[in-house]
């Protein structure tokens, strides 16, 4: 192989299409463009959701409602799901590496959903009012 052989694979390139020149063209006087309107017309063209000057969609609905881009940085947990991982101390990398939250929680909070009976201690990790009290009533702890 040599550099000056170097040729693009078959049906990679194609002519552009040339519009405008002669009736043996099959693209000649209107360009394809067929007769008369504004899309005939150079420059001639609207902005996205125009609707002819009707109001259009975007502005006739209310506006309603807010995502906050935070979210994905917090993630809950429930006791149930603690007593299953049955580890004896829990920090954001176990929970991480068992899969209970995504990789990109920062905010980890325990809610009180199921029960435990397993004694667990918390490290960095955050819990409801309810669920605080049951893991320190079944001899853990939260740090």
């Amino acid at each position: 192989m040599e550099l000056n052989s170097i040729k693009p694979a078959a049906g990679a390139k194609h002519a552009k299409r040339r519009v405008g020149r002669g009736i043996g063209s099959g693209l000649g006087k209107t360009a394809g463009r067929g007769h008369k309107g504004q899309k005939s017309r150079s420059g001639g063209y609207h902005k996205v959701g125009f609707e002819g000057g009707q109001m259009p969609m975007h502005r006739r609905l209310p506006k309603r409602g807010f995502k906050s881009q935070l979210l994905k940085y917090n993630a809950e947990v429930t006791l149930s799901a603690l007593e299953q991982l049955g580890a004896d101390t829990v920090d954001i990398l176990t929970l991480k590496q068992a899969g209970l939250v995504g990789q990109l929680a920062k905010v980890i909070k325990v809610i009180k959903s199921g029960e435990i009976k397993k004694a667990v201690k918390l490290n960095g990790i955050g819990a409801t009012a309810g669920a605080k009290a049951a893991i320190e009533a079944a001899g853990g702890s939260v740090a």
